[in-house]
């Protein structure tokens, strides 16, 4: 038998228990993974944030999952064209800018084109 006491990566509590746990309770999982996760800086941050901000505005736009809308429509509600996070070229050679499953296609006249990934 391990007599070997095993402390909480967290808090540093004595765990009770199986001989794999790594955590004293929940709490302190959560506490760890949370930290672990986080976002490391600023930069990481506030790119992970204009990317959330253009997958909402997409997801508002465009509810049927396809529509056309205008550019200036897009950048009124505050969407960054900078910012995507795929890039698809069909065989017809249109460009689809996406964030996550909902993009974009700009078109002539200031247009683009919204779509959703099925």
């Amino acid at each position: 038998m391990n007599t070997m006491i095993k402390s909480c990566l967290e808090c540093g509590d004595k765990i009770i228990g199986r001989e794999d746990k790594k955590f004293c309770g929940d709490g302190c999982r959560n506490a760890f993974n949370n930290k672990m996760n986080k976002d490391q800086n600023n930069l990481m941050r506030n790119i992970n944030n204009k990317l959330r901000k253009n997958y909402r505005i997409l997801c508002e736009l465009n509810p049927e999952g396809k529509t056309k809308i205008t550019r200036n429509t897009m950048i009124s509600k505050g969407f960054d064209f900078d910012y995507c996070t795929s890039i698809l070229k069909t065989k017809t050679g249109n460009t689809y800018y996406f964030m996550y499953d909902y993009g974009y296609m700009e078109t002539e006249n200031r247009h683009c084109v919204l779509v959703k990934k099925e």
